[in-house]
């Protein structure tokens, strides 16, 4: 069995964006992704959680990222950042494509390992979300949804939204802000436990 890999993220680095499956690395890194609706603060969480300020670039317009953006983490495992999905503005024809390309990934890659769900605070979860939490439980991938923008509520405010949402999806929740960094250090032990279990399970097979 190999050595359990740090929590600590020391490392992270932009590899790429990818229209295509055929375009991704083929190293075989295990993979975590990160999907939720235009505007739902992606971006803001993963610069937050891996430490740099503009690492995922920020727009003030929902729905710029139109592909599967990659990002290796300690040279061992890559964040994955999918396209927002559900902002109004973007054409029907775009957002058939962004849906295809998200699917295509997510029902293709061998290397994903777990998905984190985004949900803004200050909304309930769409019938895009549900669908998404479903399909990925009929496949057996791990799901994590972390309430996004907490910053924005009281903290009992923030913890009733939290037990709610668990209660209601059966899935783990945190709350998390990328203004004050709550629930950054819950968000990284979970994704570092996933990898872990990657390692540990090819090690044994």
């Amino acid at each position: 069995m190999s050595k359990k890999l740090s929590l600590r993220i020391n490392s992270c680095t932009f590899v790429g964006s990818y229209f295509e499956l055929k375009q991704l690395p083929k190293d075989r890194k295990p993979q975590i992704a990160f999907a939720g609706r235009s505007n739902v603060g992606k971006s803001s969480l993963l610069n937050q959680v891996v430490g740099e300020k503009r690492i995922a670039k920020v727009s003030s317009t929902p729905g710029k990222t139109r592909s599967l953006n990659f990002f290796l983490v300690n040279e061992n495992y890559y964040l994955v950042d999918l396209p927002g999905y559900g902002y109004a503005k973007v054409s029907k024809v775009m957002r058939k494509d962004w849906g295809k390309l998200i699917e295509d990934y997510l029902s293709k890659s061998n290397e994903l390992v777990g998905l984190v769900l985004l949900l803004d605070c200050r909304r309930d979860p769409t019938e895009q979300d549900l669908q998404l939490l479903g399909w990925l439980r009929d496949r057996n991938i791990p799901a994590l949804l972390a309430i996004t923008k907490t910053d924005k509520l009281t903290r009992d405010k923030s913890n009733r939204k939290v037990a709610e949402i668990e209660k209601k999806l059966g899935v783990p929740v945190l709350a998390f802000s990328s203004v004050t960094g709550t629930g950054k250090k819950e968000l990284v032990g979970a994704i570092s436990s996933l990898i872990n279990e990657y390692y540990q399970d090819r090690d044994i097979n």
